[in-house]
């Protein structure tokens, strides 16, 4: 109870069992969208069970639904084109372009919100880009297709992932509880259906081949999606922006450990290189902008 008492540790094991995400997607023999499905399928089912525990009830308003909706659609889309960005390039390059998502809402809280972007966030988005390419390499025509493809799915992850994370902020706008777990539990439970729609569409089986790709599922949905994420989202309040920076970097810092660590990506100093360098700039682009004028 210390342990979870504790709101730095809290913040840094969420994100520590987040960035285990492409991972478990990875291990699994099962397809993209359908891994997808079952993240937020057994997932929203923990999240559900913790509210009915918690006894608390949802009190949300018609137009809290109709923006939940749009955001299960985003984080369906986000899912889709994660996944599949895991499966072409690794667990690791996918989810470093993936948290580019500091950037699209960067650029949102300038145009929407009007912003002014401090002058280290205006650097920090080139210097990110050139530690990608230290990454996959200045030669775009010289790639794979395949591994172009998984770049390419990785900016749109971070572009859907962005415009998830907006339409959840403009319900948390008028909502009254301190951390979103009803709505996340809404949104999960929606998305799930979205994806399984997805999944037939696609022509794909929602059979689980192998108790050991169910435990890996059921490690997705729990510990990365419900218990990382309600780590995380307890803790935010309790913690300073410097904390919360650095964890917004273990993620995907991590997950590129873990793909060197369990799928033995080889790496070369240069790769190295890019990726601090874009870790970096990641950081630098998430600190607050300037008041809105």
């Amino acid at each position: 109870m210390i342990l979870l008492a504790n709101p730095t540790l809290r913040l840094f094991i969420g994100a520590a069992l987040i960035s285990l995400s492409p991972v478990w997607v990875r291990l699994v023999e099962v397809a993209p969208s359908t891994s997808g499905f079952y993240r937020v399928l057994f997932g929203g089912a923990a999240l559900v069970v913790y509210l009915l525990l918690t006894r608390r009830r949802l009190q949300l308003s018609q137009r809290a639904w109709w923006l939940l909706t749009v955001a299960s659609a985003f984080l369906s889309v986000n899912l889709w084109f994660w996944h599949r960005s895991i499966i072409l390039i690794g667990p690791g390059l996918s989810t470093l372009i993936a948290n580019f998502q500091v950037f699209i809402m960067m650029i949102a809280g300038i145009v929407f919100l009007r912003q002014t972007p401090r002058p280290i966030q205006i650097i920090a988005m080139p210097l990110a880009l050139l530690g990608i390419a230290l990454i996959v390499g200045f030669d775009w025509n010289a790639l794979p297709k395949d591994y172009k493809l998984g770049v390419i799915f990785g900016f749109l992850t971070a572009v859907t992932y962005a415009s998830f994370m907006l339409t959840l902020r403009a319900v948390r706008v008028t909502s009254a509880f301190r951390v979103p777990t009803r709505e996340l539990a809404v949104v999960s439970v929606i998305c799930s259906v979205m994806m399984a729609f997805a999944v037939l569409a696609e022509g794909e089986s929602l059979t689980i081949p192998s108790y050991e790709d169910l435990g890996w599922l059921v490690a997705y949905g729990v510990l990365s999606h419900c218990v990382g994420w309600l780590f995380i989202a307890s803790s935010l309040s309790e913690v300073t922006t410097v904390e919360a920076g650095i964890a917004l970097l273990l993620q995907p810092t991590l997950s590129f450990v873990w793909d060197v660590l369990f799928f033995d990506r080889p790496t070369s100093a240069i790769e190295f290189a890019g990726a601090a360098i874009a870790l970096l700039a990641i950081y630098l682009g998430s600190r607050p902008a300037s008041k809105q004028v």
